[in-house]
């Protein structure tokens, strides 16, 4: 019985879709795990505990293909600047494994996938699906002109927040709005951190960012930022009639971030990295606090 010799290339088929595994980040859930806590704060809020299944997993899968087709169009519209960037010259655009017009094709196969699935959702979360696409279409080209990025990310990460509340009440309460503009905050902090990584590169290429806005008092505004989040939160939380467990929730998300500052104190690249990762365990421990909550008074509503 013959073997393929270990040195056979791989099938061009199997190269060309693991370029594409790359393109869209699959390699790297950090972003759609930052994406995905925020949407499950909404959705656990909108529902007053765990929301309906389907609802569940379009928000779900839809986070999934939404990170996704951003990572593509953001590399679309960074090929020109990706090559000279230590940490994103190898990126399969930068190099031009996958060609511009092939990276679109993805794009748009990835936001209909989304699409598809919004439309079995009312009417309202459709018509803001529109909006959604807009916006993470035209992030990718705002750090050419402005300084904020950050800001306009969050408002594009978050937007499943208003989404969420349109699915599951059909209408977006102030409480919504409330915690998008918290999750506005919290992106626009921890994508600062990762801005400060790529700061020099930015520089150099005239690409801009709030890293560079904000220079020698970085660490102060990224201090502020997180303050006004966990403030936010903490008015949603009254708003929405929480208790102990998401109080104590925000407590402890408040001591991990705490520890974000001491990691990247001295603003080198590698801890500024490790903090922006740090984030994920963040939204996690805020999302464990919400869920405990509700889980815990639907249990004594039963009782």
């Amino acid at each position: 019985m013959d073997h393929a010799h270990p040195d056979t290339p791989a099938p061009a088929w199997r190269r060309k879709l693991a370029l594409y595994w790359k393109l869209t980040r699959g390699d790297r859930p950090i972003g759609w795990l930052l994406l995905l806590w925020p949407t499950w704060w909404g959705l656990w809020i909108a529902a007053e505990g765990v929301p309906p299944l389907w609802t569940w997993f379009v928000f779900s899968a839809g986070v999934w293909l939404t990170r996704a087709a951003g990572c593509v169009i953001n590399d679309y519209a960074d090929r020109w600047l990706d090559p000279h960037v230590e940490r994103t010259k190898h990126r399969p655009l930068a190099t031009g494994e996958v060609r511009g017009r092939e990276a679109l094709a993805v794009f748009a196969a990835l936001m209909l996938a989304a699409f598809a699935l919004v439309l079995t959702l009312n009417r309202l979360t459709i018509l803001m699906s529109f909006v959604g696409v807009v916006l993470a279409a035209s992030y990718p080209y705002l750090k050419r002109y402005t300084y904020l990025p950050q800001v306009y990310l969050g408002m594009a990460f978050g937007w499943g927040i208003p989404m969420a509340f349109a699915a599951v009440q059909g209408e977006v309460p102030a409480v919504g709005w409330l915690l998008y503009a918290a999750n506005i905050l919290w992106s626009t902090a921890y994508d600062t951190w990762y801005a400060m990584v790529d700061r020099e590169d930015d520089l150099k290429m005239g690409s801009k960012s709030t890293a560079i806005l904000f220079g020698e008092m970085d660490l102060v505004a990224i201090g502020i930022l997180y303050a006004l989040m966990f403030v936010a939160l903490f008015l949603v939380g009254q708003r929405a009639g929480l208790g102990v467990y998401y109080f104590g929730g925000l407590a402890v998300a408040a001591a991990l971030v705490a520890y974000e500052f001491v990691i990247a104190r001295h603003r080198e690249r590698e801890p500024c990295f490790r903090a922006f990762l740090h984030n994920h365990w963040v939204g996690l421990t805020i999302f464990a606090g919400l869920a405990l909550d509700y889980a815990l008074r639907a249990t004594s509503v039963a009782a």
